[in-house]
């Protein structure tokens, strides 16, 4: 361990720890305000969290060819300048989490092809630009949770076909729409919770062949359509729909019913579904009331259809006794009229 040793033909940076057995350089809550330009070039892992960087400016990372992860977690990086990245053509990680970004620049993954886990979670991100996430062809975890996003350009995810866990929680989504996953065939797990999602598109989930948990908790969802779940065509998911609004009736019972009766898919979460109307049921388990649930809407059907038949029966016979009347009274005219 050094802090003033030259390898990879660059000192140490001043105020970081640079360990030469393993090629990494730790420059973890030094107060930095910028990133130190005389990193090694053999540098195989930089740690910069916990740092005062604003911005990374462009070309930051120059001749670090050989850099695999990068940490620049809980900073205050509000800017990421035009090719900031470049020459981090073989980086595999980078942690951008706890930072102040609103906007990721047009060029953000052209130089990152080799990426394959990328955090960008608790940042101040509105909307995602497809030019911004368009050449991650490698890239197998993304995590943009605890944002401010409220749209995506449609084709934002087109170019991470292998993508295999995707966080989009805490975000201000309301509509999931169908296209926006038509890559991710390989996705497993699919974070949604804690959004605003009332709508769910009857295809959007539908490209999904090989999720195996998909979370759905606290967002705005009121009902759900079963041919929106049995789009699913995978072996085994597992949903998570609890800390949602639902309108504890009959056709919920029985979507849950079917959901319940399709093999590969499972609720983890039923026992924890609580209803939020009809009103005197605010509260309840879904899963306490759920077969009582279309009894109730038989006997609302069946009172409606006996009060029609009432109805029905009373105006017959009403216009039978009018009839009759109507025929006792000519009878009795014709009586007179012969007397």
């Amino acid at each position: 361990m050094s802090s003033t040793s030259t390898w990879g033909f660059r000192p140490c940076p001043k105020h970081c720890q640079c360990y030469e057995s393993s090629d990494l350089v730790d420059c973890r809550s030094r107060g930095l305000l910028r990133v130190p330009n005389s990193v090694p070039h053999g540098t195989w892992l930089l740690d910069l969290s916990g740092n005062q960087l604003a911005e990374v400016c462009t070309r930051s990372f120059m001749g670090l060819w050989s850099l695999k992860i990068l940490i620049m977690s809980n900073n205050s990086i509000q800017t990421l300048q035009s090719q900031s990245l470049s020459s981090l053509q073989f980086l595999e990680r980078l942690d951008l989490s706890l930072n102040q970004l609103r906007w990721l620049p047009l060029d953000f993954s052209q130089s990152l092809s080799s990426l394959q886990e990328l955090r960008l979670d608790h940042n101040l991100l509105e909307h995602l630009n497809s030019s911004s996430l368009g050449d991650f062809e490698n890239l197998k975890k993304l995590n943009l949770s605890y944002n401010l996003i409220q749209t995506m350009d449609a084709g934002v995810f087109s170019g991470l076909s292998r993508l295999i866990l995707l966080s989009l929680e805490g975000n201000k989504l309301k509509v999931l729409k169908e296209g926006l996953l038509n890559r991710q065939t390989n996705l497993e797990v699919l974070l949604l919770d804690h959004n605003n999602i009332s709508v769910i598109e009857p295809k959007a989930l539908a490209p999904l062949r090989s999720l195996t948990l998909l979370g759905l908790q606290g967002n705005h969802l009121v009902h759900i359509r079963f041919k929106t779940f049995l789009k699913l065509q995978t072996t085994n998911t597992h949903l998570q729909l609890s800390l949602n609004p639902w309108t504890c009736d009959c056709e919920l019972h029985r979507v849950f019913s079917k959901i319940w009766h399709v093999r590969h898919l499972q609720v983890g979460d039923y026992k924890e579904i609580l209803c939020h109307a009809p009103a005197q049921l605010a509260g309840v388990a879904l899963s306490s009331v759920d077969s009582h649930l279309c009894i109730a809407e038989t006997a609302t059907v069946l009172a409606i259809i006996v009060t029609v038949m009432l109805a029905v029966i009373g105006a017959l016979l009403k216009a039978e006794h009018n009839r009759k009347n109507k025929q006792g009274s000519s009878e009795s005219e014709s009586e007179r009229q012969e007397k």
